[in-house]
């Protein structure tokens, strides 16, 4: 049974609706921070699994909106970098990209190991590391053909995607939990009396605020986002079959950056209340519409030695989120913030882990260093440092 694409619409706008409710009513996913996309959209894939158990019908959703979605997303993350915030953040961007970075080879490590251990190839240990982890669906789709076609790596992408559908999912369930836990390190109960509702919020930050703007600014919005994608479309297919080729989300994400960062010098400002507006409905459709459409059941096909894999590197993330991430980053809110979000990046994607910070943020208040640093390191550099790790990887001589 296929569902169409305004079918699919509709029930990713109730999935949402579903969420904020579930949180309402069920205090244990406000105790521990569960974003709203993950709650409803998980609950909606349960469904579909157990009918398809039940009457061997399985439910399709189309998936035709999902990536213009994400696409919209990442190109509102470009449309808020701009180069004087970023100068800004710059030192705790660096740490936090080394730690994002040190996670990626550990990933890889845990993964080779464990691989070697059980018997099987080590290619599986590095599809199970951070290809699908830290790279989610794409990297994993897009290195699961380099491993079958120039490594004989059979059932490549069947397992990347069963690899990277357990990281979206544990990426979005981990975060509250560990973020509780780290918050009874610094003392805070609830901290809400930190909360500061201003209007120097950043655009992905207070995604339950209301957001003043006019049709002519959201028009304009829209515009620039068209702009990104396009833009970063033909981008992506320029550097294609080049050593330079990236993500189409990244080259959107990449015009973006540029297109804001001109306009500003030309002193043409954006209403960055309507670019948070777009985005952060886009960020919520996505992520809603991503995890109603798991198969769930693909999960249950993975072969023990990769389910092992995926048991570890779930473990990894969440000790390498208290014992590395949140001291490093400065045993503070910031950091339990930053801790949340890097389980997101660690595990599923960018979009994952702004919606662990919203979830936090929503209940105990801003972190304006957060969101400052997350959208860029997980939607920009992260990719191309992952690209680096994983072709050193390759590079040993057991996979020659």
């Amino acid at each position: 049974m296929t569902i169409g694409v305004y079918a699919t619409l509709v029930a990713t706008s109730l999935v949402l609706l579903l969420g904020e409710k579930l949180i309402q009513w069920i205090g244990v996913l406000r105790t521990y921070s569960i974003p709203a996309p993950v709650a409803g959209g998980l609950v909606v894939a349960v469904c579909v699994l157990l009918i398809r158990v039940a009457t061997h019908v399985e439910v399709r959703f189309d998936s035709t909106l999902q990536a213009p979605l994400m696409l919209a997303f990442f190109s509102t993350i470009g449309l808020n970098a701009h180069i004087s915030n970023l100068k800004a953040g710059g030192p705790v961007l660096i740490r936090f990209l080394a730690l994002v970075s040190g996670l990626l080879i550990l990933q890889n490590v845990i993964g080779i190991l464990l691989a070697f251990a059980l018997g099987v190839d080590p290619l599986y240990g590095i599809l199970g590391g951070s290809v699908t982890m830290s790279g989610g669906h794409g990297t994993g789709a897009a290195w699961s053909q380099v491993f079958s076609e120039h490594h004989g790596l059979q059932s490549a992408t069947e397992i990347a995607i069963g690899c990277a559908t357990f990281g979206l999912v544990m990426g979005g369930v981990l975060g509250g939990p560990i973020a509780r836990l780290l918050m009874r390190k610094i003392g805070g109960a609830d901290m809400r009396h930190i909360e500061n509702h201003d209007d120097d919020t950043l655009v992905f930050e207070a995604p339950k605020a209301e957001q003043p703007t006019t049709p002519a600014a959201l028009i304009t919005t829209l515009t620039l986002i068209s702009l990104c994608l396009a833009g970063g479309e033909a981008l992506g297919d320029w550097l294609a079959g080049t050593v330079f080729e990236l993500p189409t989300f990244v080259c959107v994400l990449f015009v973006g950056v540029i297109l804001n960062n001109v306009l500003s010098l030309l002193r043409v400002r954006l209403d960055q209340h309507a670019v948070a507006l777009v985005g952060n409905v886009s960020l919520a459709l996505f992520l809603a519409m991503a995890l109603m459409r798991l198969d769930l059941w693909e999960l249950a096909a993975l072969a023990v030695p990769v389910i092992t894999i995926l048991a570890a590197q779930t473990l990894l993330m969440a000790l390498y989120a208290v014992f590395v991430t949140f001291p490093l980053m400065g045993r503070s809110y910031d950091a339990v913030v930053l801790s949340a979000a890097h389980c997101g990046l660690g595990l599923g994607a960018t979009p994952t882990a702004i919606a662990n910070m919203q979830a936090i943020t929503n209940r105990f208040g801003h972190s304006h260093i957060a969101f400052l640093v997350v959208p860029m390191t997980g939607a920009f550099f992260m990719d191309i440092v992952n690209a680096i790790v994983i072709k050193l990887f390759l590079a040993l001589p057991f996979f020659h």
